[in-house]
């Protein structure tokens, strides 16, 4: 049962003030207006049942599928105080154990947080919490241009430990299903035969699904030198989980490193991929890059609904009708084309550039790649392509 004080005194006003601080502390952003809300829908909750106040809190002051782990956790913990003697030190660093960096903080309340009778909070009304300064937090947030090598080296782990998936594409063929939108009439005819032809069972055939291919084009001249590094140890955690990924870089020339990717081990996969290229930050002919992909590779790799994801700041120092040319053969030759431009991460920033303006028409989807958030919404992306469309 969940363990609150009466809300007639005036102490859950005080308890939540508290735990919004504790979940801020966290990263989840809670305001005052989103606490004093759920202060509200409180009078027309029973706060004996604990799972229905859970859910409630969870609705109003999360805004990110990925902070709803932590808050309940955070929820679990802050709530377990009894009635009598709330507990107002609490240890959330257990909290992110997994994924943050272990540092002692001891938090104060300020003078503003007092209970609804005007007292102030006293040495009790501390939160001792754990582990609340989150490095990784950080740096999801830091653009790749500026991380150290150390910064680089944390990055990659999360990638590496991230979830990726790619969504599966749904086939013409059929299988057959415990539940699904046909009818399976050969089969259910079969099964009636045991039982004196009596339909006593029907039985059901969906879709089959298969991977779904995707193709990954980076650039890597010297105007994205800074991206495309991060870049391709983001294209071998997603190898890790696909075996239907292809991987290209261009910059003067396009090379394939989609074999290279396949090494079991991180450093050596990306150390074969790096010393296959032999234009790395030189200078960009995408165009050129592109009709290469589409005569040579773009019948073998492309179809079944493939997705085509292209890492370029379109910086092309070739001909800009090749480019406009070549981009509309690659999207009429796959199911998607996902343009990722790191430049779209900078405050202000206008499509301006002769080469991305012409290729703009043929983008389903123009996406920034700038730090580690933008990739993890890339990867909702591919993880819902069967659903987006």
């Amino acid at each position: 049962m969940l363990q609150l004080k009466s809300r007639h005194d005036g102490q859950i006003l005080h308890n939540m003030v508290l735990f919004g601080r504790a979940l801020r502390r966290l990263g989840v952003d809670s305001t005052l207006p989103q606490i004093l809300t759920l202060v509200d829908a409180v009078e027309h909750l029973d706060l004996g049942q604990r799972q229905l106040f859970k859910d409630a809190a969870r609705t109003i002051l999360v805004q990110r599928v990925e902070q709803i782990p932590i808050f309940d956790r955070a929820f679990d913990l802050f709530w377990s105080a009894n009635a009598i003697k709330p507990r107002t030190k609490i240890d959330l660093g257990r909290i992110l154990r997994k994924t943050l960096q272990r540092n002692k903080t001891l938090i104060a309340l300020p003078a503003d947080d007092a209970d609804a009778n005007g007292a102030t909070p006293t040495e009790d009304d501390v939160l001792e919490l754990r582990a609340t300064y989150s490095a990784s937090e950080v740096l999801r947030h830091k653009d790749f241009a500026e991380l150290s090598s150390e910064e680089t080296r944390i990055i990659r782990r999360m990638m590496l430990e991230h979830p990726w998936h790619i969504d599966q594409r749904r086939t013409r063929r059929k299988e057959a299903a415990v539940k699904g939108p046909t009818l399976d009439v050969r089969r259910s005819m079969r099964h009636s035969l045991r039982h004196g032809g009596e339909m006593m069972k029907l039985s059901w055939r969906r879709r089959r699904t298969k991977p779904r291919p995707l193709v990954i084009l980076c650039d890597i001249s010297g105007s994205m030198e800074a991206y495309s590094r991060i870049f391709l140890q983001f294209i071998y955690a997603l190898s890790t989980t696909s075996d239907r990924l292809e991987a290209f870089v261009f910059g003067t020339r396009l090379t394939r490193i989609s074999r290279q990717l396949k090494h079991r081990n991180v450093d050596v996969a990306l150390r074969q991929a790096a010393a296959r290229v032999v234009d790395w930050g030189g200078g960009t002919r995408i165009g050129e890059s592109f009709k290469r992909f589409n005569y040579d590779w773009g019948r073998r790799v492309l179809g079944r609904g493939a997705v085509v994801v292209v890492l370029s700041d379109a910086w092309d120092r070739g001909d800009v009708d090749m480019l406009e040319h070549e981009t509309a053969r690659l999207r009429r030759s796959c199911g998607r084309l996902i343009w990722l431009n790191p430049l779209l991460g900078s405050p202000g920033y206008e499509p301006l550039t002769r080469g991305i303006r012409r290729v703009l028409p043929y983008i389903d989807d123009f996406l920034p790649v700038h730090n580690l958030t933008s990739l993890e919404q890339l990867g909702r992306i591919l993880a819902t392509l069967g659903r987006n469309r």
